[in-house]
């Protein structure tokens, strides 16, 4: 009987050293089956990288035929990008948006321009309260002031989205990171 848990003893063990060989080739074989890089989009400013996008990145952008799409990047294949499951060949992008997140620009524009205000209206009131003729109810410096915040916050407003243009100063490239993703074999 001792003979017998023996041998069933060895049988599990060379049994669960076959399964441990097969297990371990797998995980070396894995990697090399499977392809995880894909292409990718480039815009470039004089010929130097500016940005560089990818699936998963989100993507503000404007067709050759006047549209704006905008959504999250599903894949790149084949000279297409697909944003949201529609598919766009590269050089049909005219235009892409890229909205900053440094600041907060709608707010702060639009507190720089009700300021401008405020300050014209204020010496207005003002004026209107101590009996001033119209003529004299504004300085040079409240003008001067006025106008700087109203431009100021007109400006934030205007610098929140940063627009590559396609054309003389961007350009957009399709980088194809397999070359030979047309293989059938994968080595």
């Amino acid at each position: 009987m001792n003979i017998n848990k023996q041998l069933a003893f060895s049988k599990l063990r060379l049994l669960y050293l076959f399964f441990m060989k097969i297990f371990c080739l797998a995980l070396i074989l894995c990697p090399l089956m499977i392809s995880a890089q894909t292409d990718v989009l480039e815009i470039k400013k004089n010929g130097i990288n500016e940005k560089t996008y990818t699936p998963g990145m989100y993507l503000a952008m404007e067709t050759i035929y006047d549209q704006w799409f905008e959504g999250t990047i599903t894949a790149i294949r084949n000279d297409s990008v697909f944003l949201n499951g529609l598919s766009f060949h590269y050089k049909e992008l005219k235009m892409i948006r890229w909205e900053r997140k440094g600041l907060q620009y709608t707010t702060d524009g639009v507190l720089l321009m009700v300021a401008g205000a405020g300050v014209l209206v204020l010496g207005a009131v003002n004026g209107l309260y101590r009996g001033d003729p119209a003529n004299e109810w504004y300085t040079t410096g409240s003008y001067i002031t006025a106008g700087a915040l109203l431009l100021g916050g007109y400006f934030i407003l205007k610098s929140r989205f940063k627009k590559y243009k396609f054309g003389k100063k961007y350009s957009l490239e399709y980088i194809e990171v397999n070359p030979n993703k047309n293989d059938k074999k994968p080595f």
